[in-house]
């Protein structure tokens, strides 16, 4: 067991930071919450110089406390009287099959993130607004340039990413499965 040196600090905030402020997003829909909720995580860890038994230990560990963290923000008298929840959202929340599919989904999200960085800036561009559900036209009229160009665009990322995801087939396989 060991604790993080400082550099071992960064780099895993750096690493996760995103991955589990959209974790936690997933639970309290507030993207400001979330990011204080992680940082919050982050700071105790740094604080009581929270000791691992190596990396996957620490994500494992900062998953739970984010959700365990998540799930206090919401347990609290302010946000179940402001936002009037129930305790049977609290509950499916609890759940260990709603932790584990929001981990995969961020997991795979960050994997899909890190490839799409890869890719040229226009061509990661046109991809992540194609994500977000816009058509070509659409992505066309908001770039200013020609549903050709989007779709030579589309066309180079797509040979450029098949190779780099091949590996993760099945896991967005199931991920798709899963937010049906």
């Amino acid at each position: 067991m060991k604790t993080l040196t400082l550099k071992e600090y960064k780099y895993t905030f750096d690493s996760l930071y995103t991955s589990l402020c959209l974790f936690a997003n997933k639970y309290v829909e507030n993207l400001e919450t979330s990011q204080d909720l992680v940082q919050d995580v982050f700071i105790k860890i740094w604080e009581e110089k929270t000791a691992f038994k190596n990396d996957k230990a620490i994500k494992s560990y900062l998953y739970t406390a984010v959700k365990n963290q998540s799930l206090d923000y919401l347990k609290s008298a302010y946000v179940r009287t402001t936002y009037s929840l129930d305790g049977e959202d609290i509950s499916k929340w609890e759940t260990d099959q709603f932790f584990y599919s929001e981990v995969l989904i961020s997991d795979t999200n960050h994997l899909l993130e890190k490839a799409i960085t890869a890719l040229p800036e226009k061509c990661a561009e046109i991809i992540r607004l194609s994500m977000k559900g816009m058509s070509n036209p659409e992505i066309a009229e908001e770039l200013k340039i020609s549903i050709n160009t989007i779709k030579l665009q589309k066309k180079i990322a797509y040979k450029r990413l098949r190779p780099l995801l091949k590996d993760y087939f099945l896991l967005f396989a199931f991920i798709a499965e899963l937010k049906q």
